[in-house]
């Protein structure tokens, strides 16, 4: 059975044991399991589980809807869990530098962190709200989601935790999250903005391939500073071509 087509899709194995899986499938080639695990025969990982070759009776691509595991090269996008919360508060709530362009802050106290990560783990039966945590290697580096969806088109934003940053994380996030707005949930139009100081979310939009429409003059108010607003807009047709 040839498994490597099926990697980075998600998909529904059932085993010659009975046994359902489902979720991203994880390619593993037959060398990298001997070395690894003993055997000697390539399988899927879904999340922690090995399918052998041999133990899969079926297997099919599944199409999906709302928050699911995204990967890219380096780091999962998966839902967020409860225990997330403390770490949300420690690395973002506390950095002034996160919310300084925007006055938002959902982790500014351990209590908001945790309720802020309810709601989001609460907002999953919902197909048209995304919510993701950038995680690698267990380790959170930042959040992006994709919120307020109304009209054919949707609002993105992203954080990323200041040891992370200028790793190219959030520009690679932003276009798998694109893809997966436009292409699977065929959404038209995203769409995000920032201030017009915050010059490393304006590179993150630009390299992710989102176009400049307007500038808003003095639309944005943080604290006692007053700030102009950049919107920009990524479409799913015409090579995203924008008009002002």
């Amino acid at each position: 059975m040839d498994l490597k087509k099926y990697d980075g899709k998600h998909v529904r194995i059932t085993d010659k044991w009975g046994e359902t899986f489902a979720g991203m499938a994880e390619y593993g080639n037959s060398s990298f399991l001997e070395c690894e695990y003993g055997g000697e025969e390539d399988g899927i990982f879904i999340e922690d589980c090995l399918i052998y070759n041999s133990q899969i009776v079926a297997i099919e691509e599944v199409e999906v809807h709302g928050t699911v595991e995204l990967w890219t090269e380096r780091m999962i996008l998966r839902r967020y869990r409860p225990e997330d919360a403390d770490d949300l508060y420690r690395y973002l709530g506390t950095d002034p530098a996160m919310y300084a362009y925007s006055g938002w802050n959902p982790y500014a106290t351990l209590e908001m962190a945790r309720e802020t990560v309810r709601g989001f783990i609460d907002s999953y039966d919902d197909e048209r709200a995304y919510s993701w945590i950038m995680d690698i290697d267990d380790v959170i580096v930042g959040t992006i989601g994709a919120y307020d969806y109304k009209d054919d088109q949707i609002e993105v934003g992203f954080s990323v935790v200041k040891g992370w940053q200028g790793r190219g994380l959030a520009t690679a996030a932003l276009k798998k999250v694109l893809e997966y707005l436009t292409e699977n949930e065929s959404i038209p139009c995203v769409k995000a903005w920032c201030a017009a100081e915050n010059i490393g979310s304006q590179k993150v939009l630009e390299k992710a391939g989102m176009k400049f429409i307007r500038t808003e003059k003095n639309a944005l108010t943080v604290g006692e500073r007053v700030y102009d607003k950049l919107t920009y807009e990524y479409r799913a047709d015409s090579g995203n071509d924008t008009r002002l």
